[in-house]
């Protein structure tokens, strides 16, 4: 993997859509994950403006303190980056006292979360000029299909979502980011508890890379282990039941002859 040459690759083609969009900047959401804090690297080293929002919502300690943590490492390096917190918590309470109780399902509410901070960020870049960028890479774009849908998956570009999880690992460290956010448990930071994005799914994001590239290259049989047959398994499953955020949303074609 050609880091310099990758890092550069992207951060000329953020600023290129940046400046045929007309706007100021990006701005980026950070979770205190390693794919915001590289999305949010990337953003900054286009020298544009970059606005960093962490938006806790009765967030796992760890979780905010990272997002911190990597807030403070980017503002030290870079003039163009600002932060902002906005606290969610209140207002995700307000929803919740208005929602019927019989809906509040765990994953209803964490896509909840999820729709409030892509509100909170759209606000933002309205008032600031600025694009949000997204933060999802490969295997959770475009394999599991593992974001919200106008949540996280709510976003102007996306600037590493050709990254499989393990290169962006590779990039964050090429990048300097810190250690404690690349070897922290890969997590969406819907769940309150702290949650892994393992424990969600089942498999490591490893083994999922594994089975997107197993499955891209069909004509390969090989003699496969229980875990590596059970592993295709969750990743088929996610990748059909989350298949209607992977394509475009269905159009109803009216035919000439009824207009």
């Amino acid at each position: 993997m050609q880091h310099r040459e990758i890092t550069e690759h992207i951060v000329s083609w953020l600023r290129h859509y940046c400046e045929g969009a007309r706007t100021q900047g990006f701005v980026v959401g950070i979770s205190g994950g390693i794919d915001s804090a590289l999305t949010s690297t990337l953003c900054a080293l286009t020298g544009a403006e970059t606005l960093v929002i962490g938006m806790p919502i009765r967030q796992h300690r760890a979780e905010y303190e990272r997002a911190k943590e990597h807030i403070h490492w980017l503002e030290s390096r870079f003039k163009n980056v600002r932060s902002e917190e906005v606290d969610l918590s209140e207002s995700f309470s307000s929803i919740e006292n208005k929602f019927p109780r019989e809906i509040q399902d765990q994953l209803t509410m964490a896509n909840t979360r999820a729709r409030l901070r892509m509100a909170t960020l759209y606000a933002f870049a309205c008032h600031y000029k600025l694009l949000v960028a997204g933060t999802g890479n490969k295997v959770e774009d475009f394999g599991v299909g593992f974001f919200t849908k106008y949540g996280d998956g709510g976003v102007d570009l996306s600037p590493i979502a050709d990254l499989m999880k393990s290169e962006v690992r590779e990039l964050a460290r090429h990048l300097g980011i810190a250690v404690s956010i690349i070897n922290a448990a890969p997590t969406d930071g819907l769940f309150a508890d702290g949650r892994s994005d393992e424990d969600q799914i089942g498999a490591s994001y490893d083994e999922l890379e594994w089975a997107m590239k197993y499955i891209r290259n069909a004509e390969q049989v090989l003699d496969l282990s229980e875990r590596q047959k059970r592993v295709l398994k969750i990743y088929s499953d996610y990748h059909n039941r989350n298949r209607h955020k992977m394509e475009p949303i269905p159009v109803c074609t009216i035919p000439d002859s009824l207009k």
